[in-house]
């Protein structure tokens, strides 16, 4: 059999997404490019066990947290380009999947419109692993038959909400928010306007695969109080729909949720 394995080239930037968090879950691609490349840039994300495994000598770290520090995306688009044309060969570390409300495509835009060569590595998304790893499928022949993957942390300078949460709550399929812990009562309360049930079942899972995983459910009448009584902190996924409440029927049997705990307000759902 041929070896038909391409180093990491120099002058390019791979766009690499580093799945939900476990290192056993990189890709292979994804490994072997963050072994052999030059300089990894990379987001508060991506597991502390992915990132306490790369050398200080090649790491940058250009993360964000909401309400603290953060590098200007500016500043990282600018960086990527720099370390290119020095001829390194760069790694652009994010959590779950670059392209999904990974600010990886303003990236790919920014790299093609400078003429640097980049490829995308993609991964598996937090808003489907995080949820798996929990005992919660976010489709299920008898409980949803579409998904809908929603940001709850939009961009600040948008005069209007861009998520229409009246069409979402008429779907009947089930909602992931991404990046929404705060928010939180916002788009519930948008969503029982809107005439979803007060029972419908919703689970928080925070860290989803990494250690210290843990996991709230409610309804979404009571998720609030569940989130504020379990301690929920961010990056945690919101699923919102039937297929939550399929969670309490699996987890006494998952292997990896030994750290969750269900701390709904109603007893879980």
């Amino acid at each position: 059999m041929s070896d038909t394995r391409i180093d990491a080239e120099p002058g390019t930037v791979y766009l690499v997404g580093s799945g939900p968090g476990d290192p056993d879950l990189l890709t292979v691609k994804a490994k072997r490019l963050l072994e052999e490349c030059d300089v990894v840039l990379h987001d508060k994300l991506p597991g502390p066990e992915i990132i306490d495994r790369l050398p200080e000598d090649r790491r940058e770290d250009v993360g964000k947290r909401a309400g603290g520090e953060r590098t200007p995306q500016s500043e990282i688009n600018e960086r990527l380009v720099e370390l290119a044309r020095e001829g390194k060969s760069v790694v652009r570390l994010k959590g779950g999947d670059s392209f999904v409300f990974g600010r990886g495509g303003e990236e790919a835009e920014y790299l093609a419109a400078h003429e640097v060569p980049f490829e995308v590595v993609p991964a598996v998304t937090s808003a489907i692993a995080a949820p798996a790893v929990a005992g919660i499928p976010v489709t299920h022949r008898d409980h949803a038959s579409s998904v809908s993957f929603v940001t709850g942390h939009e961009d600040p300078t948008k005069a209007e909400s861009a998520v229409d949460w009246d069409a979402l709550a008429a779907t009947g399929g089930t909602i992931v928010v991404l990046m929404g812990v705060g928010r939180l009562p916002d788009y519930t309360t948008a969503l029982l306007e809107a005439g979803m049930a007060p029972e419908t079942p919703v689970a928080l899972v925070e860290r989803g695969t990494w250690p210290g995983q843990q996991v709230a459910t409610g309804t979404l009448e009571t998720i609030v109080e569940a989130r504020d009584e379990a301690g929920i902190e961010p990056p945690a996924v919101t699923v919102i729909g039937d297929v939550a409440g399929t969670r309490e029927s699996v987890v006494e049997f998952l292997q990896n949720d030994a750290g969750a705990t269900d701390d709904g307000a109603d007893g879980g759902t």
